[in-house]
């Protein structure tokens, strides 16, 4: 048996060129603010990436960059300044923040209708809720989207999350909990790791570990979803999984790279488009 590779990159290409067709349509193009703060490398390249994808559909950026030093009041003002610019749709912070500044209560000051990133506490009880006019976050929602790619019919099946992050593992839980899964979110402290995978049909790893899921973990045939960029011991760039080991064991799975990472920036966008069309739903923004 070998897996399938299930290529987020093409499908992350494919939901771009939809979103490209769809805001070349638009009277008002959507438009996304990137707050940077610091000169974090890793930052410094994300933030340049989402800002090329939003031109390769059409998206205004922009783009605020902030000195490390910068006071929470200052990062606060930037944000308010976007929140009241109607010509901005969608806030992105970049994450982390240095560690003077307050990253929850900076997340929760961008407007809700403006939260691309799904993190604020309206947008997380909107997905708690099971209610369709919030917004979520982008790394779960391409994780999902590449889930149904491979799986079909998903009610009833076992599913496991590894990681219970608020940016990640509990959106991606409450993903499956709306698909009817038997959802188990697992972490450092759990118990019996490896027994717990064994018997998920969807796996899901967001832990931030090198190949730490191994290939005995993995139930036969099911669909796994690695979520994690790290270096290992040599440099290379490598998941959460054992990927070589994997691919004999599993129906289907995501590589690293080319897996989870493409499709979260064109969930972003996707995120972006959205809040532009709740805006005009509204009737408070020509369309």
């Amino acid at each position: 048996m070998s897996a399938k590779i299930i290529d987020g990159k093409a499908m992350a290409t494919a939901i771009r060129m939809k979103l490209g067709a769809d805001v070349s349509g638009f009277k008002e193009k959507p438009g996304l603010a990137v707050i940077l703060v610091g000169d974090d490398p890793a930052s410094q390249i994300y933030v340049r990436n989402k800002i090329k994808a939003c031109e390769s559909v059409g998206i205004k950026s922009f783009e605020s960059r902030l000195p490390g030093q910068v006071t929470e009041a200052e990062v606060a003002a930037e944000i308010k300044a976007f929140n009241d610019n109607p010509t901005v749709h969608g806030i992105l912070l970049q994450l982390p923040l240095p560690a003077h500044l307050n990253s929850h209560r900076l997340t929760q000051a961008i407007a809700p209708e403006k939260d691309v990133d799904g993190l604020t506490v309206t947008n997380a009880g909107k997905l708690f809720l099971g209610m369709d006019d919030g917004l979520i976050p982008c790394t779960p929602q391409g994780s999902m989207i590449l889930i149904r790619s491979f799986v079909r019919e998903l009610a009833g099946l076992n599913a496991v999350v590894i990681g219970r992050s608020n940016l990640f593992g509990k959106p991606m839980a409450q993903l499956l909990l709306r698909e009817n899964c038997t959802v188990t979110t697992a972490h450092s402290r759990t118990k019996n790791l490896d027994d717990v995978c064994a018997q998920a049909d969807i796996l899901v790893a967001a832990v931030g570990r090198p190949r730490l899921v191994k290939q005995d973990w993995i139930k036969r045939g099911a669909c796994v979803i690695d979520v994690g960029i790290n270096r290992d011991a040599d440099g290379k760039l490598c998941g959460d999984v054992d990927y070589e080991g994997a691919l004999s064991v599993a129906g289907a799975i995501t590589p690293v790279p080319g897996g989870v990472g493409p499709m979260t920036i064109a969930c972003l966008l996707s995120n972006t488009v959205k809040a532009y069309q709740f805006k005009r739903a509204s009737g408070s923004q020509a369309a």
